[in-house]
């Protein structure tokens, strides 16, 4: 399954032995894109974290994953795991820069110019429910 998504944050490194041999696992956090961005941690095992502690915040990357849930003791957990990058289709996310300078706007002192006082009466009278101007 094909996942795109832009990096937000690589989370800590997890390294440990097993009867195999040594092995290393890091958090990604991503956001996909589209319509409505959703957050998701997919796992980076042994050579992908260090594929993964290359990419900086803000890069958008394309990741193969496989998705994998398994239950322990009656309670189910699901990993998303990243089986490869593909990094020459992901793009980098490009700032944008500020403007060189803003238009100035006149200040104005309030305190010296205070606003005329309202019309009680005349809201009063012209008040029938509603706010429309028509």
């Amino acid at each position: 399954m094909e996942l795109i998504g832009k990096v937000l944050q690589l989370g800590t490194l997890t390294e440990g032995n097993s009867p195999r041999g040594p092995w290393k696992k890091q958090e990604l956090i991503v956001e996909t894109v589209e319509n409505f961005p959703r957050k998701i941690c997919v796992l980076c095992w042994n050579d992908r974290v260090n594929e993964a502690n290359g990419f900086f915040v803000g890069q958008v990357i394309t990741m193969q994953i496989s998705i994998e849930s398994r239950e322990f003791n009656g309670k189910w957990y699901t990993d998303v795991r990243v089986i490869r990058f593909d990094l020459n289709q992901g793009q980098p996310v490009v700032q944008q820069q500020p403007m060189q300078q803003p238009m100035q706007q006149p200040q104005q002192n309030f305190a010296q110019s205070p606003l005329p006082p309202v019309n009680e009466a005349y809201l009063e009278s012209n008040d029938n429910g509603d706010d429309l101007p028509f």
